[in-house]
Formats: C-alpha cells, sequence, structure tokens
C-alpha cells in the first residue's frame, strides 16, 4: 500500500495580486494542515483570467521563470510544508510567451517545467493572442510523494495528452483550470462535460485525476466569464471521489492507493 494525499483548491481571483497570493496561500496551509501532499492551484491565480480580451497591457504581467516572486514564494511554501505544488504562471522566455507550470517538490527545489501545448481561441479565451504553444513537450516529474504528470486546462479535452504521460510514468494526473461560462453562448454549461472529459482520461488510463478550477464572476471590456469551480478528485477507475461546489473557496482531500492503481491497471493490461 503507497497511498499520496491529493487536494485540489478553489478561488475567486482579483486586481489585487498580494491578496491573490494570500489567499492561495492560506488554502495551501489548511489543505496540508489537513494531511494533503500534493496540492494543485488553479490556472494562473496569480490574477484574474485576462484572456477574457485581447489587450496588449496584459504582457506586461509575463515574467521569467528565474526572476518570479511568485515562484520563489511559492516554491518556499511547499519546502516550509513539506508538500508539492504545481505552481501555473504566465511565463516570458526571451520574445516568447506561454502558458506555463513548475512543480515545486517538498523540499523546494523546482523539479518540473511544462508550457501549455493546446492553446484556445474562444470569445472570452482569448489565449492564442497571448500565448504561444508549449515547446517542452509532455513531461512526468518525479515528486517526494509521486510521479505526477501535469496539463494545463485546454489540454484536458486532449486524449493523448493523459496518454501520453501514463505511458511515460505517471502515476497522478493534475490539470489546473480556468473554465466557465461562455459569453456568445450563455445558456451552455459546460461543467459536466468538463468532467467527464477527465474522467474518461482517468477512466482509460487507470490513474487517478486531480482539477482545479476557478470561481467567480470576472467582467472583460466587453464581455464576462462566471467560473464554475465544481473542481473534483477520481479515483482510477474515473470515478469521482470527491468534488467542490460550484462557488466556495475550498478545498478538497483524497487519499489513493498508488500500488492498487498499479495493480489494476496492469490487470487491465491496456498499455500491452
Amino acid at each position: 500500500m503507497r497511498n499520496v494525499v491529493l487536494c485540489a483548491t478553489q478561488m475567486a481571483c482579483s486586481w489585487n495580486t498580494e491578496e491573490n497570493i494570500n489567499r492561495a496561500e492560506m488554502l495551501v496551509r489548511k489543505a496540508a494542515s489537513d494531511g494533503a501532499q500534493i496540492i494543485l492551484l488553479q490556472e494562473l491565480f496569480e490574477t484574474p483570467y485576462f484572456c477574457i480580451d485581447q489587450d496588449p497591457h496584459y504582457f506586461s504581467l509575463a515574467k521569467s521563470r528565474d526572476d518570479n516572486q511568485l515562484i520563489q514564494h511559492f516554491s518556499s511554501l511547499a519546502k516550509d510544508l513539506s508538500v508539492v505544488l504545481p505552481i501555473s504562471f504566465f511565463e516570458q522566455a526571451g520574445q516568447t510567451f506561454f502558458n506555463s507550470l513548475l512543480v515545486a517538490d517538498a523540499d523546494g527545489s523546482i523539479v518540473g517545467h511544462y508550457r501549455k501545448s493546446h492553446i484556445p481561441q474562444n470569445p472570452g479565451y482569448e489565449e492564442k493572442f497571448y500565448f504561444s504553444p508549449g515547446d517542452t513537450g509532455f513531461k512526468v516529474i518525479d515528486t517526494k510523494f509521486a510521479r505526477i504528470g501535469c496539463a494545463i486546462c485546454w489540454d484536458q479535452w486532449f486524449p493523448e495528452v493523459a496518454r501520453a504521460l501514463t505511458l511515460k510514468g505517471a502515476e497522478v494526473l493534475l490539470y489546473p483550470t480556468a473554465i466557465g461560462s461562455e459569453p456568445e453562448a450563455p445558456q451552455l454549461d459546460s461543467s459536466a462535460h468538463w468532467q467527464r472529459a477527465m474522467q474518461g482520461h482517468s477512466a482509460v488510463n487507470i490513474i487517478p485525476v486531480v482539477a482545479s478550477n476557478r470561481i467567480g464572476v470576472e467582467k472583460g471590456k466587453r464581455s464576462q466569464i462566471t467560473f464554475y469551480g465544481s473542481s473534483f478528485i477520481t479515483d482510477y477507475t474515473g470515478d469521482k471521489i470527491i468534488e467542490a461546489d460550484r462557488s466556495s473557496e475550498t478545498h478538497i482531500i483524497s487519499a489513493v492507493d498508488l500500488d492498487a492503481a498499479s495493480s489494476y491497471r496492469n490487470g487491465w493490461s491496456v498499455f500491452r
């Protein structure tokens, strides 16, 4: 038996970045005090989801991975609490911009760097204006508690990502996310579809999944998005173990036996 305690968080974000960082830290500390070992924060939690609009001003939010107080803050927090933290951030690398994620291990060291591969372009989700497709490839990262595979938001709609990460040896899949209403289709509620897509990845790859989404209403210049939370954790058969509601700032926790998952996966021979 090799249990790992997984956690998904969700929160609203404002243009007070210090407040966002403090709120995220509070959630991480609460989760760690409840026994969480791998704690997932949502996509681009340092600011509101600025991709609602195409505005060149927002490129000023990007920072390099090496000169980034957000990364320094949360890698120190990971060390302080002895937890693993994937950290989502807006990255500038020379003249190129990426939607990126670094993984801080439980000793605070940065052990992984992934750049989002699949970039959406829909009304209210204008990401191709800001981000180039990632050039890191899909990464499986060894951490103190598990080998994790991290992807970012729109990556979750592509089964190839989950399969590639599992084939590379991931024991847990993590998806930091920013998804909610569709400005040009307000009647559409994709929350159940969103969950089922990742439950499918979990089921067919026989691997637990953690998804962390934001909450709250965020307004752009011409439209707004209501983010629907519903962060969740699956077991290794795709069944939702625990799920957050659509509007509460919270963290959810569940333990998964990675040895049992491995044994069950081998028994199904899906990678033979």
